[in-house]
Parts: C-alpha cells; structure tokens; sequence
C-alpha cells in the first residue's frame, strides 16, 4: 500500500455482538428455539455462555455434533437466523456508553466499520433497530470470508474495505476468540469483555486496552482518548 493511501485517524472496527449491542439475550433465545425444534429440550444460559465470540456456524457445528442432529448445518444456520432476525428486529439494546463512544468517533471522522461473526441480516437489522447504521457503512459479516474468529479474516477484510493498513486499525472485542483474532491481524484492541469472568483469559493480555469490568467499567472518554492519541 503506497503511502498515499495511509490514512491520516485511525481506523476503528467494532465487533458487534456483546460490544455494540447486548445481543446475546436474542441469540440465546434462537438458538434455544432451534434446538428445540431438533429435540433438544434443555439448553441453558450458561450453556450458550461458552460460544460467546465464536460465529454463528461454527456454535451450530458444534451443537450440532454434541446433541448427534441429523439435519445439515445449512438447515440449522438458515433457521437460526431467521428467528434471531425476527428477535433482533423487535428489540435490541445499545450499550449507552458504547454508542456515546461510536458517536464520538464518527464526529471525528474516524473511519468505521462493524466486523462479527453474525450474518449480514442479522447486522444490518440490529444496527437498524439501534439508529447505529447512521454512523456505519462498512459491514463484513463470518459469511464473506474463510475463517470466522479467532482467525482474522473479518478484520483484514474490514481493513481493506476502509482502505486501512492493519497496523492502523483498533479493534474493539468483547470477547477472547475477537481479541485473539485482532492480535492476529495485527491490530490494536480494546477488550470489553461481556462476561467480566474471563477477563484473565490470555488471549485479553494482547489487547493494549482492558476494561476488565466489561460494560459496567467501559469509559467512552479514556478509550477515544486511547485510540486517537496511538498510545
């Protein structure tokens, strides 16, 4: 990339579920209707707990596999989300100081971009329901490319859609596999973790910027002063 092209602000990619918008509510409840269908009856919270950060296929895959469902992993995926899409569309909630941290961002004129492992509906309906596709464009879904998190493939095409060299991108994760998959990609981050439980997992010591509280600890101010002053 020729130095022309080098932007002048950083570029800031935000994981979508658990760090934009508390969306694990509406994924737990798809995914425990799903199940339900398929005949799995009991399938708790704390269950759902452990695919936090992981795509949407991948968690299905791996359903799929402990609870020996027959039906293809295209069935379960397609009906996944169309009911969290439904659930989505209806309510989702925008953590406060998040969004206030986005709109600072966006008033700046640093790029943004949305890179998760949700489908592109499912982003782009979650993103309606919460007034955010205002400040983002830039979307790549875990569809668009290869490898869902922890590999870095999301970033890396949310780079090259910004025009960004990866060293000037921030990432902000909530969760252990996106945090590696920054790391991996060659990014900064900011780590949020959704569960404050697993904020001594190692792959949240890469990140240059720990809210080890999660959202309850999250500083809009201490983090834009973060990301825009390079530290």
């Amino acid at each position: 990339m020729g130095t022309s092209s080098i932007l002048r602000t950083p570029a800031v990619i935000f994981d979508l579920d658990g760090t934009l918008v508390d969306s694990e509510p509406n994924y737990y409840e798809a995914g425990r209707q799903v199940l339900a269908q398929y005949g799995v009856r009991e399938f708790t919270w704390e269950q759902h707990l452990r695919f936090i950060g992981i795509g949407t296929r991948e968690t299905l895959e791996t359903l799929r596999r402990e609870h020996a469902i027959t039906a293809p992993v295209e069935e379960l995926l397609a009906a996944k989300n169309r009911a969290y899409v439904e659930l989505a569309g209806r309510h989702t909630e925008a953590f406060v100081e998040m969004r206030t941290f986005v709109e600072r961002l966006h008033a700046a004129g640093v790029p943004l971009a949305v890179a998760s492992g949700s489908s592109r509906a499912a982003i782009e309906a979650v993103l309606a329901v919460t007034g955010l596709d205002a400040q983002f464009t830039t979307l790549v879904s875990a569809e668009e490319v290869a490898h869902g998190k922890p590999a870095p493939d999301v970033f890396l095409e949310a780079a090259r859609r910004l025009g960004a060299a990866p060293e000037q991108c921030v990432v902000v994760e909530d969760a252990p596999p996106g945090a590696e998959a920054a790391h991996r990609a060659g990014m900064r981050c900011v780590a949020v973790p959704y569960v404050p439980e697993s904020a001594g997992d190692p792959a949240f010591t890469t990140a240059g910027l720990l809210f080890p509280g999660g959202q309850k600890e999250f500083d809009a101010h201490q983090a834009y002063e973060w990301v825009t002053e390079g530290n």
